[in-house]
């Protein structure tokens, strides 16, 4: 099997930490040019001049705020200016604040629709006339299992999240006879600062030691431990590999077997 991914750019959302930096790592890896995305210009230079270069690419960033729509699309366009395509698109950016839905208050629910499923519409509309010219296109969103199974106390972004799942599986069906596949990564408890602000909010609530958190969640997945980011960015290769042109509109959970549901 070739995963090359030689000659293709890959525009990575929330590339200077944990599953977006393993991602721009293992794609640029594999031979594909980086457009590196987050808001932090700092991190961003840093990420870029450490990404590999098999094939001396030219792995460039752009600085842009998912809290705000346009201004990701602004970034985007004016990268195209001078660029024939995107052809992967990798839509992954933080998650909203946890607690109980019944809690959250509207401006929650707006920026989280916004950093999510706005952004991930405009960045296709902008990206999709050049895939359907190459002929070859993949849009991959990194969601969470809670498509399949709610996570308790995660209200806005279990509604979020499984917005974006229907934006995608609709979008499959639309860019399918394009060559352009759009699928969804499901990562469960995965190595990131997300998943460490989580443990620490639960041993807080619960009086217990983040250790103790951490062993109950690992207690609940059948692997017993915790998911890396870079086996998260391995399944992200595959569905933008050119191997991987027949699998379209899936939810792929990577959760060591967390996931209950089918």
């Amino acid at each position: 099997m070739n995963l090359q991914l030689n000659g293709l750019t890959a525009w990575i959302g929330g590339s200077t930490r944990g599953i977006g930096l393993a991602t721009a790592h293992t794609l640029a890896a594999q031979g594909a040019r980086i457009v590196a995305v987050a808001r932090n210009p700092e991190l961003l230079e840093r990420v870029v001049a450490d990404l590999p270069r098999p094939l001396n690419q030219a792995h460039v960033f752009l600085v842009a705020d998912f809290r705000f729509p346009h201004q990701v699309a602004e970034a985007a366009g004016r990268f195209l200016l001078s660029e024939s395509a995107i052809h992967i698109l990798v839509n992954n950016t933080g998650g909203p604040a946890g607690g109980p839905l019944l809690d959250a208050d509207t401006e929650a629910m707006e920026e989280a629709y916004r950093m999510h499923v706005v952004c991930n519409q405009m960045l296709t509309q902008l990206v999709v006339p050049g895939m359907k010219l190459a002929g070859f296109g993949r849009i991959i969103n990194i969601i969470s299992t809670s498509v399949k199974q709610p996570i308790p106390n995660l209200g806005v972004s279990n509604t979020t999240r499984w917005a974006v799942a229907a934006w995608a599986k609709t979008l499959a069906g639309e860019l399918g006879p394009f060559g352009i596949t759009v699928n969804n990564v499901l990562p469960g408890y995965t190595r990131t600062d997300r998943l460490t602000s989580i443990l620490e909010n639960t041993a807080a609530k619960k009086g217990i030691s983040v250790t103790a958190a951490a062993e109950e969640l690992m207690l609940g997945t059948p692997a017993r431990r915790f998911g890396e980011p870079e086996e998260i960015a391995a399944a992200v290769a595959f569905l933008a590999s050119r191997e991987a042109g027949y699998v379209n509109g899936i939810n792929l959970p990577v959760d060591g077997g967390r996931t209950a549901s089918l």
